[in-house]
């Protein structure tokens, strides 16, 4: 029997309404959909988002909802990684096809790819399914421009001594994440002696998205930062 394919379909930032057509008609069509959720109890966002698409089918489709815990303990994530491999291959091969949903996009930061990897070794074919990612999202949102001419934009998903090597470099700063790292981020940002446009988004596209003129101080996870150094 032919192993069945793995689609990484990026669901957007948050609205349903941006999830593509091509994705909405793969979640339509797959046998199993793959939603990891991070805490027990705590139903997967990229899930949420789809759900009413979901909804749509005639025949439910199978949902598989593995823990992949919030921790930077590399032991524990290749092993909540490869057990999530292991539950996927055992549907695969048995000729289903699966979507690993993911929120934004599947090539940017997504958990999507540590799977994909362990999978592909096995043979499975993965297919991409590009999505909005939450940065183009956010400064869309903002209003901001990300990009102008040959300007060099650079995506920060944790702050460390890199950023302040580069930074005399660079013209835009996307920060994700920032509560995991804003005082790191400030205090690196500030240390550039250019004049600055600083706009945060949280939980973009949501219902309860909120856009701040400079840095947020709460620890909402989905907040992101766009700072514009002027040249």
């Amino acid at each position: 029997m032919a192993i069945g394919k793995l689609y990484g379909v990026g669901v957007g930032p948050g609205d349903p309404e941006l999830v593509t057509i091509k994705a909405a008609r793969i979640v339509k069509e797959a046998d199993i959909i793959f939603a990891p959720q991070s805490k027990k109890g705590r139903a997967s966002v990229a899930l949420k988002i789809v759900q009413g698409i979901i909804d749509e089918r005639e025949e439910a489709p199978e949902i598989l909802q593995p823990l992949f815990p919030m921790t930077e303990d590399a032991q524990t994530l290749d092993k909540s990684w490869d057990e999530a491999a292991e539950q996927l291959y055992e549907k695969l091969s048995k000729g289903l096809d699966a979507v690993f949903v993911t929120l934004g996009d599947p090539t940017i930061f997504s958990t999507f790819s540590y799977v994909s990897k362990r999978l592909q070794k096995k043979g499975v074919e993965v297919v991409l399914v590009p999505g909005i990612a939450a940065m183009t999202a956010c400064s869309t949102t903002a209003g901001i421009q990300l990009t102008e001419q040959d300007d060099i934009l650079v995506v920060v998903p944790q702050v460390d001594e890199r950023l302040s090597k580069i930074l005399p470099y660079v013209d835009t700063v996307v920060a994700m994440k920032t509560s995991r790292h804003l005082d790191l981020l400030e205090k690196c940002i500030n240390e550039d002696p250019r004049e600055k446009e600083i706009v945060s988004v949280q939980n973009c596209t949501m219902p309860d998205e909120n856009v701040v003129q400079g840095f947020v101080k709460n620890k909402k996870y989905f907040s992101t930062s766009i700072i514009k150094l002027k040249k």
